[in-house]
């Protein structure tokens, strides 16, 4: 007779989400897969997923493999079987649900960026200081830090393998609003996006920079543009990076581009670009970091792989060498396929997961933080500030002198 494994199974964390379109379904991914990944001290249950359109709901319910559905928010959190609210909405509804999850007793995640001011960014770091003494935890969503070559470029920068930084360079270039008659949706909305492509790409680039360096930006000199002022009028629901036009046009009100200079703490020098109207860029995100002793570079598009240089080899031999990141040894491939086998974007929302739930079970505090969170947003405050004054160099108030 076949033995069965008598070991008794992890308490079980019971998930709720709030929003069920892209991100919801890249969170979805995440959470359904990450305890038959990794060993984890809890067990994620799917518990309920919750949005305003009923049957919109219930169809993601079932796709994704979450229990029930709701049409209320409210709801969710106050569900028992709910002790992690995950937040994948419009940024104009972050700070209301993150600020009553944590109030309710619950754990949080919430996708970048934080929120669309400041002010509400600020009130959710209280909120989540409030409940971190409650034993509460709250994690930013900036999945990107969890791509593991990424992760081990963080590695290499903090090891001092590139010594003393002095440029941070990125780009985040997307193509899809480059047709003038692409419809507008909710990003295309300052009241519901907060911002365009400074929020939607931008945010992503500044965690990354400041990441990667472990410092933060003090000041940044600015230029926004909005090329297409108006576009056509949402024809029903939109879904990830598409949507239908209907009649009669509407004005945008967020930027289509960012670019933008800066300095971090150390004195090293940032540059930055995003952009949705790249003619044949879908997801191109590439960074690069120089510093005393060598330079590491990265491309999205080969997420698998990280381009190092140590200048303190012989010329004869130097030259950027390929890593290709599926080792075992490197951040988290040590539950994954064979070295050579590679991963994918999903897989950052499976690590994600992954670090959330062993805070959690460890009672320390995840990162990113709602404080680092925070400080991306007084970085893209600052942008646009300087932007509205022609570039003029403007500080950015630090939240904390370094990032974890």
């Amino acid at each position: 007779m076949e033995q069965r494994d008598s070991r008794a199974a992890p308490p079980a964390l019971g998930v709720g989400m709030v929003g069920y379109a892209f991100m919801g379904a890249a969170h979805s991914q995440g959470w359904r897969t990450v305890g038959r990944v990794f060993d984890l001290p809890l067990r994620p249950v799917l518990a309920a997923i919750a949005g305003r359109d009923a049957h919109a709901v219930q169809a993601a319910a079932d796709k994704h493999g979450w229990a029930t559905a709701e049409t209320d928010w409210r709801a969710l959190v106050a569900r028992d079987d709910v002790q992690l609210v995950d937040i994948c909405t419009p940024g104009d509804s972050h700070a209301e649900i993150a600020i009553a999850a944590l109030e309710a007793g619950k754990h949080v995640l919430c996708e970048k960026p934080l929120a669309n001011s400041v002010a509400e960014a600020e009130a959710m770091v209280a909120a989540a200081e409030a409940a971190r003494a409650r034993g509460q935890l709250a994690m930013v969503g900036f999945n990107y830090r969890r791509v593991p070559a990424l992760a081990h470029a963080r590695r290499l920068i903090a090891d001092g393998r590139l010594g003393a930084l002095r440029h941070v360079r990125v780009t985040y270039l997307q193509d899809w609003l480059v047709d003038p008659d692409f419809p507008l949706t909710w990003r295309l909305q300052r009241e519901h996006a907060g911002s365009g492509a400074l929020g939607d790409l931008g945010a992503h680039i500044v965690d990354l920079a400041q990441y990667l360096a472990g410092e933060v930006l003090v000041g940044v000199s600015a230029q926004t543009e909005t090329f297409v002022g108006e576009r056509p009028r949402l024809d029903g629901a939109s879904s990830g990076l598409t949507a239908s036009g209907g009649a009669g046009r509407g004005p945008v009100t967020v930027d289509d581009a960012a670019v933008f200079t800066g300095r971090l703490s150390s004195g090293a020098l940032a540059t930055f670009e995003a952009t949705r109207m790249a003619p044949g860029r879908k997801n191109a995100l590439r960074l690069e970091v120089n510093g005393e002793f060598g330079s590491l570079a990265f491309d999205l598009e080969r997420l698998n792989e990280l381009s190092f240089h140590d200048h303190r080899e012989p010329a004869t031999t130097a030259g950027f060498r390929r890593i290709v990141v599926t080792e075992a040894e490197h951040p988290y491939l040590e539950a994954w396929w064979p070295p050579g086998h590679a991963l994918g974007y999903e897989h950052t929302f499976t690590h994600q997961a992954r670090d959330l739930v062993l805070a959690i079970a460890s009672g320390t505090d995840p990162v990113p933080s709602f404080a680092d969170g925070l400080q991306v947003q007084r970085v893209l405050a600052a942008v646009e500030e300087s932007a509205q004054k022609n570039a003029v160099y403007t500080p950015v108030q630090a939240v904390q002198a370094e990032v974890r």
